[in-house]
């Protein structure tokens, strides 16, 4: 028996459809290449970010007289580590760098830890008023913290805490965008049938939350303590109010009496500027990386 082969009816094979190749960066798992417009306002933004960073170092390198003359200075001078060490030394700020760093550590870990725990509380459990304590939270960011600040002195004022670190550390260590923060995010990032999992084998709602709830908020606590560490060791005007420059100032509290004088010395200001500064630099470039990656992961897991 044989069999005989017929070739392809060309106007069939004009009449079938071809595929059509898509492109690389729309494929699944290829990557998108930006265009130059792109890269055009992302070096606009990065240039207008880093102006104000960058015009402190060069107003640090310069003199008081030079920094008064039009137009200002764009580039750097030679006076910029004699400036630094004279601000490091006329502000005491060896003594300012420890102090804030006690307060701003203090004060973000203890706002990540209670924030987790209320968020897992107005996320997961079920219970009375859950809903109007919650309005009452979020409210509570609608109020101006000026509001706050003359009833805390008086209770401050009574308790003899004037000059003393704990005048600071105390009333923040609660945040109501912490609270509503990690609600939002444990929301999506923590299944229920989870936390009924774990139930069920016989845990505890500690071990729940130390088990369960403290791993799957890792990314959300680490991005809540760096933007509380930084809103912390930038705060200025309570720690002003209690605190005093030549007893245990913050930094922001020493940077402050620099310059004093009939004619302020701006280029001193700006070199203990500059100090305050870097070492949120220094935290951001070691631990960036994570806390971006742990956004991502969340993100992903969500």
């Amino acid at each position: 028996m044989t069999t005989t082969l017929t070739p392809p009816d060309p106007d069939q094979a004009e009449k079938a459809p071809q595929r059509t190749r898509r492109p690389r960066s729309a494929r699944a798992g290829g990557q998108m290449h930006a265009g130059p417009i792109a890269y055009v306002v992302l070096a606009l933004f990065t240039i207008g970010s880093l102006f104000p960073l960058v015009w402190t170092a060069i107003a640090a390198s310069r003199d008081n007289n030079r920094l008064a003359q039009t137009p200002p200075p764009f580039w750097f001078g030679a006076n910029l580590f004699d400036n630094l060490e004279l601000a490091w030394t006329d502000a005491n700020l060896g003594e300012a760098f420890l102090n804030t760093t006690i307060v701003a550590g203090i004060s973000a870990a203890t706002i990540v830890f209670l924030s987790t725990i209320a968020g897992f509380a107005f996320a997961k459990l079920r219970f009375k008023g859950r809903g109007a304590l919650m309005l009452i939270v979020i409210g509570t960011m609608m109020v101006p913290p000026q509001l706050s600040v003359i009833p805390l002195y008086m209770m401050v004022a009574k308790l003899d805490w004037t000059d003393q670190l704990q005048a600071v550390i105390f009333p923040s260590l609660v945040s109501a965008f912490g609270v509503f923060f990690m609600r939002q995010y444990l929301i999506q990032a923590l299944p229920d049938e989870i936390i009924e999992a774990a139930r069920m084998d016989g845990a505890s709602s500690w071990r729940v939350v130390w088990h369960v709830v403290f791993p799957a908020a890792r990314p959300a606590m680490a991005v809540l303590g760096m933007l509380m560490f930084v809103q912390t060791w930038n705060d200025f005007l309570w720690p002003f109010l209690v605190l005093t420059q030549t007893g245990n100032p913050t930094v922001q509290v020493a940077v402050a009496g620099l310059g004093r004088g009939y004619t302020p010395d701006q280029s001193l200001i700006m070199a203990g500027a500059l100090l305050g500064t870097l070492p949120l630099l220094l935290v951001f470039a070691i631990f960036g990386k994570q806390i971006v990656g742990g956004i991502m992961q969340g993100a992903v897991k969500g």
